[in-house]
Order: structure tokens, then sequence, then C-alpha cells
């Protein structure tokens, strides 16, 4: 299989954050730079993420926002932060922004608010001290991921998943006792003594594949998604499962194509909510079209003519923050 590291990285990843894992278990270095004015917290609100357009630059057009507005993250110094958001000893470290050891440190904090008992939180919206008086808003990362640079995107990313990760896990998947967070916020261990299991990350596989036969290639829609996006097919991995095996798998459950000389092309972080996109390449053997209604509403086979006037016959491609628009765009230039 081909790897990442000769090709260009993909929206949320290549960010080059030093993640500085060693620097996890030292709770004395971690108090100090949780007060230091010069590390930086990355804000989360309901799973967005802050951020400001960018003056003066001009972002990349995409089929997400014509206007081709660009965005930078708003990163805040720790005194930023209202006292009554989420205490500093429970933001999670990311790691050093500049150089091992001697960068700045960054840190994720939730800044949410606490859940009421129907499971509703309780801050409508984001605390003033965040927004810093309207010099950032809180945006879904699918909606400015293209219009991010890739450090920023990719630290956007990061913060979002932990983040979300964190949230979702502050009670015992094991006994229900609430959890504590240790190693820089990176893992929780349950409160329960007699229990104290830890918790740690997680990221779910899934792949995401184009189907080509000859000069032609397959794409689904959802109906879900906006008038005329088709996209390449995708699935989760399921247990036992090897990669390759999920690929024919997915193909065939969607579309009831059988597929062969499944190959690897490029990975990418997906945090929504928490998902490692594989995507592979791979060529139809054998099979007719036809339909798994509960996946896909409609599926076609598109020739590469197609895509040349794609605004003619209607046909959108997804979104240039995922990797699906890369699968596609190799495939047209290859």
């Amino acid at each position: 299989m081909a790897g990442d590291g000769h090709r260009r990285a993909n929206p949320f990843a290549g960010g080059g954050l030093d993640r500085a894992t060693h620097l996890r278990a030292d709770p004395r270095w971690l108090s100090a730079r949780l007060s230091d004015p010069a590390s930086r917290v990355v804000p989360v609100w309901r799973e967005r993420s802050l951020v400001a357009r960018a003056a003066g630059e001009a972002g990349t057009e995409t089929d997400d926002a014509a206007d081709g507005t660009a965005y930078t993250p708003v990163l805040l110094p720790p005194a930023a932060l209202a006292s009554d958001l989420e205490p500093p000893e429970d933001w999670i470290f990311l790691g050093l922004d500049g150089g091992q050891d001697g960068g700045r440190a960054v840190f994720a904090a939730d800044v949410s608010g606490e859940e009421d008992v129907s499971g509703e939180e309780e801050r409508e919206e984001p605390p003033s001290a965040v927004t810093l008086d309207g010099a950032g808003e809180f945006l879904d990362l699918r909606g400015v991921g293209a219009m991010l640079g890739q450090r920023d995107g990719s630290l956007l990313a990061y913060a979002r998943a932990i983040v979300t990760w964190s949230r979702r896990h502050r009670f015992c998947g094991t006994c229900g006792y609430p959890t504590r967070p240790e190693q820089g916020g990176h893992v929780r261990r349950c409160d329960d003594e007699a229990c104290g299991a830890e918790h740690f990350p997680r990221t779910d596989p899934a792949i995401i594949v184009l189907v080509t036969d000859g000069d032609r290639c397959l794409l689904g829609r959802k109906d879900i998604w906006p008038e005329g996006v088709y996209s390449t097919l995708a699935g989760f991995v399921e247990p036992g499962e090897s990669l390759s095996e999920a690929v024919v798998r997915e193909v065939r459950e969607e579309s009831g194509i059988e597929v062969g000389s499944v190959r690897y092309r490029s990975s990418q972080p997906w945090p929504f909510p928490a998902s490692l996109m594989l995507g592979f390449r791979a060529e139809r053997v054998g099979g007719e079209l036809s339909l798994a209604r509960q996946e896909l509403v409609d599926a076609r086979w598109f020739d590469r003519a197609d895509f040349a006037r794609r605004r003619e016959i209607g046909l959108r491609l997804p979104g240039r923050v995922s990797i699906s628009r890369r699968l596609i765009e190799d495939w047209l230039a290859g």
C-alpha cells in the first residue's frame, strides 16, 4: 500500500503540532503552563470552533462557500477565559507549538457549560469572555475546514475530537461512576477505587472508496445531502474485518458491485465525532448496480466527460474539505 508521506496532506491532517506526549505525565509542568500568559487555549463550544475572518486574505473557492472567505482560529491566553467555564485543570493539553520543549503550550477547553438532567445544555450562547466582543464566532468545521490553513485546520480538528470524547466520557462506561482527567486530559479514570478503569480517546476507522470501471467511476447520493451532490461510497470497518475486506463488503452492500484491486490512497482525520477516513480506489470486477435503499437514494456511473460538464448536468461534488473530493480529483488528474 502507498503511504501518505509523498502526497500533500488532506484537510485536518498534516498540522505539525508537537504532541509532546512525554509531558502529559508531568503535573507540575502542566500546572505552570496553565498559568503561563504565553500558553494558548483552543475553545470548543457545542462541538464548534472559534474562528475569525482573516482580514485581507482570500481563501480557496470551494463548493462549501463561494465567496472564498478565509478563516483563522482564535486562540486565547488562559486568563481570557471566564471564571465560570471549565476549570483549567480539566483543559486538555494538545502539545507544543513552535518546537519540541521550547514551544508554547496549547490546550483545548470545553466552554459548552454543564448539561441539565434532560441532557440539554444550559448555556444557550457562548460565554462573552470567549467571543472577545465579536472578534470571532463559533462555526462548524465542516463548513469552514476548507478555508483554513493546513496547520489551523489540523489543530481545530484535534481539539474538537478530543474535547468531544472527554465530554462524552465523564462517567465510567464500566460502573457508571464519574471519571477524572489524567495525563493532560488524554486519559479519564474512574473515581471508584474498586473499579479504577482507564478510558482512552477512541478513533473509529472508516473506509471511503472511489470505484472505477475503465473510464467511469461510481458515485452515490444520500437523501440528506444538498440537491445534486454525489460522493464516493463509505462505511465503518466492522470488528474482525481488514480494511480491504471492509471496502469489498461496503461496496457490495451499497451498490451490488463487486470490486478487486483495492489500493490505499491516503487518510484523513474526520472529527465528526471521532473517525479516521481511510481512502481507497478499487476496480469493478463484477456485479450490476443495485441500490441498498437504506444507504443510498441513488448511485450512478459517471464518465470523465460528465465531470467537464457537471454544471450542465446538475452534478455537484462533495466539498473540498472531504477526502472524497480528493479521491475524485486524483482520479480525474490521473
